[in-house]
Order: C-alpha cells, then structure tokens, then sequence
C-alpha cells in the first residue's frame, strides 16, 4: 500500500504529518519515512510570511514538478516579500514535500489532489494537528477552520480512499481535547520516541507550537504549556494519533459540507463562506494585519542564561513550561532566534521546562 498524506493545516503541520507518517509506517503500511509524500498549503503565519494568505507555485523559484502539482526542494526560495519555511522542512524532514495551491478553489484543489493520487497511490492520510479538522465552526477557541475544510472537502470532491488522523489531540489550542477525542471513532497510534528522533533538526528551529506540543507529549511532558496564545495542558491522550473515515469527520465539519454544497470557485469565495458559517475570515484578517505598521522586533538575545530565563518564567506566569516561540517572544526576538535561544539556554526539547 502506498500512501499520500496531506498536511491539511498548513503552517507547521508537516512537522507532525511526518511523525504521523512514520508511525503510520512502523504500524500500518511498513513505509520508510524517506519514501512518504507530504502534501502541504505554504499557508503561514504572518511572523513566517508577511504576505497575506497561502503561497502558490507562482511564489516560488526553484520548484521540481511531478504530475503538474509543484514539489518544494530544498533549493526552492520565496519570492520577496514572502516567507516560507517549506524549502527549509524540505532539507530536514526526510519526505516529499508537494505544495498545494487553494487560490483557485475547491475544484482545482481536489483536481491537485486527483492528480497526485494517479501517480501511485492507493491510500490518503489527510492529518491535522490538534484536531480543528472537526470543528464545528461555533467553538469559541476556534482559530483557522478554512484550510481543513478545505482538505476534507477537495478529497471528497476527489473521490480518493482516505483516512483522517488527529495527532495530539488538543495541542493547537482550538478544540478542547475533550471534545475532539469525542469525535474521534477510529484506531489510535503512539509514536516512539525514535521516530520523534528523527525530526529533531527540524524541530530545533522550526516556531511551530501544535507540532512542538504534540512532540513534547510523546517526550513524556505533561501538564500545561504556556504557547503564545494561552495555557495547552498536555495529557497521555496528547501523545497519540488518533482516527476517523473521512465521513466521520465530514458529518463534524460545517464548513466543509457547505464547500461541498456551494463549490467556490476561488479561495476568496470559500472564505467568505467559512466567515458566514464562523464568524472568521481568515484572509481579510490577514489582510487586515499585514496592512498594520510591523512591530518592531526590538529585543537583544541576553548574554546570560539566568537572565534570559527568569524573563520568560515571569512572561510565563506560573507556567511549567512553555513553547519557544513563547520564549523567543517574551524577549522580543523574532522566531529566526529560536536556535540562538536554545544554545543560550541548553534547550534541546521541543518545549522549555522553568521549574
């Protein structure tokens, strides 16, 4: 069986897709992670790309092509303005890293989609991190619905085979985990700690907070993490990856059946559905941010460690650990300091114990 998995957050998303697919490798299909396919959105947060809404194959330089669908290299680069750390995920995640492209609505997204099966797979494994792939669009924590609907809806659209996974249900802070595991009907996998091993590089530098949490978890960290946007409590349950048919998450997914209903035929459109449906439009935020004067980053990197930690636990407030993309932002740094952060500190987890 060869399978196609498809990142359907975007952002950091295939930090955990390919975890997800090791372990869905070692349990179900005996695939190296060297020979998986990671379909991803170049959907980022401004911090990453300061250009509103995902990238397409048309915002980048040097790109390979398989089936027509784009694949990022690692030689790939961003055309400026914008910002992308696919290129760099290319380098160190060890899988095949294919970008899909929204712009052009549902129709086109699932004839990429389509298309890639056609060239050799049997099987889609469309995994989101977290589980806001379930959301029912009036969750008051609910950040980002349209990227997963959009998945869901352009695979049945598609009409491929496909499972969904949720792996570390809860860690993107969107869905209480409660809820989501409630949704979840399916098998339920826990990684090694070998195949958390093996994306350690990428992990090292990458500001993804659900990927880190969800990694942190399988690390054996339990309690609650201060991320940039509040407190994640980590659980056993965080640690797994957990499953559904791809109906099973469709008959929780609003936004996604109402894609389905009314076919939009641009990303425009289907996020002014999203926004009618959720009361978030996620690309006129977006626009809305990016047209804002930039923050000046500011902070200096502290010379002694002591410092620099006993900021970050007072930004913390209590916190036993937190996410650094938290730590770099409590000193004012940009995301691009994170390794500098980890050296200064001795951090080699995914998150940052203070006690």
């Amino acid at each position: 069986m060869s399978d196609l998995f498809i990142a359907a957050g975007g952002g950091g998303d295939p930090l955990g897709t390919a975890i997800t697919a090791a372990t869905v490798g070692r349990c179900v299909t005996a695939t190296p992670l060297g020979e998986a396919t990671i379909a991803t959105y170049a959907w980022e947060r401004l911090e990453v790309d300061p250009t509103p809404g995902p990238l397409g194959a048309t915002h980048f330089t040097g790109l390979a092509y398989r089936a027509g669908v784009p694949v990022i290299t690692p030689a790939a680069r961003p055309i400026t303005p914008a910002g992308s750390t696919l290129p760099a995920l290319a380098a160190d995640l060890g899988a095949r890293l294919v970008l899909l492209d929204p712009w052009q609505g549902l129709t086109a997204l699932a004839e990429q989609i389509r298309r890639l099966v056609d060239t050799g797979y049997d099987h889609v494994r469309v995994v989101d991190v977290g589980g806001d792939i379930l959301a029912h669009g009036d969750e008051s924590t609910l950040c980002s619905p349209l990227v997963d609907a959009l998945a869901l809806a352009a695979c049945r659209l598609a009409g491929v085979r496909a499972t969904v996974h949720v792996a570390g249900p809860g860690t993107d802070g969107e869905i209480p985990q409660g809820d989501v595991l409630h949704r979840l009907d399916g098998d339920v996998l826990t990684p090694l700690a070998s195949e958390v091993a093996a994306l350690r590089t990428a992990l090292s530098w990458h500001p993804s907070e659900a990927s880190a949490l969800f990694t942190a978890a399988v690390d054996g960290v339990r309690g609650p993490v201060r991320t940039v946007h509040g407190l994640v409590p980590l659980t056993d349950a965080s640690a797994r990856i957990h499953s559904t048919t791809l109906d099973g998450a469709l008959a929780h997914n609003t936004v996604a059946v109402h894609l389905l209903s009314s076919m939009p035929p641009t990303l425009d459109a289907a996020a002014d559905l999203s926004a009618k449906l959720t009361q978030i439009h996620e690309l006129d935020r977006e626009r809305l941010a990016a047209a804002q004067p930039p923050t000046p980053a500011g902070g200096v990197l502290p010379g002694n460690a002591q410092v620099a930690r006993e900021a970050i636990r007072e930004a913390a407030q209590g916190a036993p650990h937190v996410t650094l993309r938290f730590a770099a932002r409590a000193l004012g740094l940009t995301w691009h300091r994170i390794p500098a952060l980890r050296a200064l500190l001795g951090a080699d987890g995914p998150v940052l114990a203070l006690a």
